[in-house]
């Protein structure tokens, strides 16, 4: 039978690592239901990310165009460091920079959206970082990012890809010996003294070509090496920069950090007087309706007391009225 689909071991991945487990394992038992004990076997398989890769995977399944992005910049990189391209290695090294702290600065944005991630002071971005430095030397590590099925986080602190080339210093001592010369043939005849053969012009001329060919060699190597030294330099006063860049961004963040704090606690301030203003409010308006009522009350006893003083009145006056015609 068909084992797990690719669908549901990216959303297994894509689940928190404190929920992992359990979901892994309904997953299992849902297999089993369905009468599939090769997918069973294969998602029991599976093993928990670490918090780092998770945050990893996360950015891999939801922003694979920035993954794919990625893992081409680590392509031409690679290929910039085995040809010992300075300037385009210098150029590339810029935008693996650039690159890393976009998808890191994504990836920090991607958790603040997971109900369940953990708060955004613990969250490993450092490991996260580390991973994708690693991805830009390491293939499988890029693969293994870019699929979003990574267990745990990488890291890598050297130069070049990994595993490193086998390099070897070649000295003079890996010079070929030079060939022996012949040894001098003895006289045809028994008594008479040696005969000393005449030195041999070509084999003097080839073994002067040879010892120039090692010398122009010798330089060459020389001029590699002073090559490289100056690449180091360069690549070494990059880093320094970086650092330094690093170091200035870091404390900008602090200082935005201390500003935001500040700004919440004035925040909070606000928020309280708002609660008291409301409350202010609403006992005003409560005051406003109690006079209210008591204005109509008030108005509506005066109209009765104005009309029995008008009844009154004309009682008074029917009165003297009548007292007058009597009279």
């Amino acid at each position: 039978m068909p084992g797990p689909s690719a669908e549901l071991v990216q959303q297994l991945y894509r689940i928190p690592p404190d929920r992992f487990v359990a979901a892994r394992d309904a997953a299992v038992a849902e297999a089993r239901r369905a009468g599939d004990p090769g997918a069973a076997r294969q998602l029991a398989r599976l093993r928990r990310p670490t918090v780092a890769a998770w945050l990893v995977n996360l950015l891999a399944i939801t922003r694979p165009e920035l993954v794919a992005d990625l893992v081409q910049l680590a392509d031409a990189l690679r290929t910039a460091q085995r040809e010992l391209r300075g300037p385009r290695l210098r150029e590339l090294s810029a935008q693996r920079r650039a690159v890393v702290g976009a998808l890191v600065a994504e990836v920090r944005k991607l958790a603040a959206a997971e109900p369940d991630a953990p708060p955004a002071g613990r969250l490993p971005l450092a490991e996260v970082e580390s991973t994708l430095n690693a991805a830009f030397s390491d293939v499988e590590v890029a693969e293994q990012v870019r699929a979003g099925r990574l267990l745990r986080a990488a890291s890598y602190a050297g130069f070049g890809e990994v595993p490193r080339p086998q390099l070897r210093l070649v000295t003079a001592d890996d010079e070929e010996p030079e060939e022996e010369r012949p040894a001098r043939r003895p006289g045809a005849q028994r008594g008479r003294p040696e005969a000393v053969p005449r030195p041999d012009r070509a084999a003097e001329r080839a073994e002067q070509a040879e010892r120039t060919a090692q010398r122009a060699a010798r330089a060459e190597r020389a001029r590699q090496r002073r090559a490289l030294d100056r690449e180091l330099a360069q690549a070494r006063k990059d880093q320094q920069r970086a650092e330094a860049e690093l170091a200035e961004a870091a404390g900008q963040e602090r200082d935005d950090a201390a500003v935001l704090d500040g700004i919440e606690a004035e925040l909070a301030e606000l928020e309280r007087r708002r609660a008291v203003a409301e409350q202010d409010l609403s006992r005003a308006k409560l005051a406003r309706r109690a006079a209210e009522r008591a204005v109509t009350v008030a108005r509506r006893r005066a109209g009765e007391v104005e009309a029995a003083v008008e009844a009154l009145a004309a009682e008074e006056g029917n009165a003297d009225a009548g007292g007058g015609a009597a009279d």
